[in-house]
């Protein structure tokens, strides 16, 4: 198994995609990168599917990453919106298969387990623990690129289940020690 790598992970959207790099140093993960891909401008939904995959080759290019980490599609109410996202998550994975690196799909649930210890975290609970984690000083603007960075660091976390980075019981005692992260 190799222990230096670069793990892109990406939070599909047909409006705002994020994505998060990671180096996967074996026992120590950096920040490589996070943000997203802002699509909310471009109307119609191919040119949204074609950006997508531009935008996905062009990080591919870039970090050049040994994997990709991708959130699965969940089901919600809109069964309209879930098709859109499944379409914008399968170029995603085509992007990805156009240039042979390899995709590691994960559900929404289990990413958050694997980063907060709680499969219905709130996003928010979630972009604060990789905060801590990864020593991030700027919150992001948009959830959808600590998502993304999640999916990355949960699959970091699957092949490296000995990982000792900061360690929390409980909510409530990443709270007690940390008490500056809380806002009133």
């Amino acid at each position: 198994m190799t222990t230096d790598r670069i793990i892109l992970g990406i939070d599909p959207g047909t409006t705002v995609m994020g994505y998060g790099l990671i180096h996967d140093r074996g026992s120590s993960i950096e920040l490589i990168s996070l943000g997203v891909i802002k699509l909310d401008k471009m109307q119609d939904h191919l040119s949204r599917l074609q950006r997508i995959f531009e935008r996905i080759l062009y990080l591919i290019d870039e970090y050049k990453p040994d994997e990709v980490a991708i959130e699965a599609p969940f089901y919600g109410k809109n069964v309209q919106s879930m098709l859109k996202l499944g379409r914008a998550q399968g170029v995603a994975m085509a992007a990805a298969l156009y240039r042979s690196v390899p995709i590691i799909e994960y559900s929404p649930r289990k990413i958050k387990q694997a980063i907060t210890g709680k499969g219905s975290a709130s996003k928010e609970q979630v972009a604060s623990m990789l905060t801590v984690l990864l020593s991030i000083k700027e919150s992001p603007q948009y959830l959808d690129a600590t998502d993304a960075l999640a999916a990355a660091v949960c699959h970091y976390l699957q092949r490296n289940p000995g990982f000792s980075g900061p360690k929390y019981k409980s909510w409530k005692s990443f709270i007690s020690e940390n008490p500056d992260r809380i806002e009133p």
